[in-house]
């Protein structure tokens, strides 16, 4: 079983080193890595191609051209994508064990699953050893998507025919994509998707949705357009997504 991780990129010279160390330590070596950057101007091409030299026997391919945000880059290297099962690292996330992929491929074969997703730590910016936050999420069951629930969709693992049927991100959103993409998989009750109680990711506070209260604002009005969309319960749906993340401060 191929997989391929999908990396955005853009003036990432700081993270992306280890980002992509993360990946080549995987105990799972059958991985593609396609990073999508975004014409970067700092050295982040630089430190690519340093990467890439350096450990001749990984499987990385790199693009580099302008992008309309994060999503059209997501969805660019969804269609380069060549492996069975799809996954995203970001740029300034890390895997979380160097076992981790092999036991999701594991999860895939045994059980014979369409998608895989876990829990996620949020640690501080310029020290991963400092958790902040811990997103522990749940097995899904169809009542708690009213009650604002989505699983961390850094940790979110999908058969590529899983967006070949259902689409990939709505570029329309520059925040939330990833949560209508997410309730569209889950409210297709065609998948079996596994929650595996494993962190997945380490991602660094600072991330596009809560770098200012300005995108925390834009946030929210794209979620409820989401919700809307997707005819849950409203602000009701809001409310509840937004609670559930106090939790995320108090679990370690």
């Amino acid at each position: 079983m191929k997989l391929s991780i999908i990396t955005a990129t853009y003036n990432s010279e700081h993270t992306i080193k280890a980002c992509m160390l993360s990946i080549i330590n995987q105990s799972y070596k059958d991985i593609e890595h396609i990073i999508i950057d975004g014409n970067s101007t700092d050295r982040t091409l630089e430190v690519l191609v340093t990467i890439t030299e350096k450990y001749p026997e990984a499987n990385i391919r790199i693009y580099s051209e302008p992008d309309t945000g994060i999503y059209d880059a997501l969805n660019k290297g969804i269609e380069k994508a060549n492996g069975d099962v799809i996954g995203f690292v970001h740029s300034d996330d890390l895997l979380a064990s160097p076992k981790i992929l092999e036991h999701i491929v594991n999860i895939f074969k045994s059980q014979n699953s369409d998608g895989v997703y876990g829990n996620l730590r949020y640690v501080k910016k310029n020290n991963t050893n400092k958790v902040i936050r811990n997103w522990k999420s749940k097995a899904f069951t169809p009542a708690i998507l009213n009650r604002g629930w989505m699983p961390p969709h850094p940790t979110v693992f999908l058969r590529k025919e899983v967006y070949q049927d259902i689409g990939y991100f709505d570029i329309n959103y520059k925040i939330s994509a990833d949560y209508d993409f997410l309730i569209r998989v889950f409210l297709n009750k065609k998948y079996k998707i596994r929650y595996i109680p494993k962190t997945i990711m380490i991602m660094r506070l600072g991330g596009m949705s809560n770098k200012s209260f300005k995108n925390i604002f834009q946030k929210s009005k794209e979620d409820f357009q989401v919700i809307k969309r997707h005819q849950l319960r409203g602000l009701f749906t809001l409310i509840c997504k937004n609670i559930l993340k106090l939790n995320q401060f108090f679990i370690r």
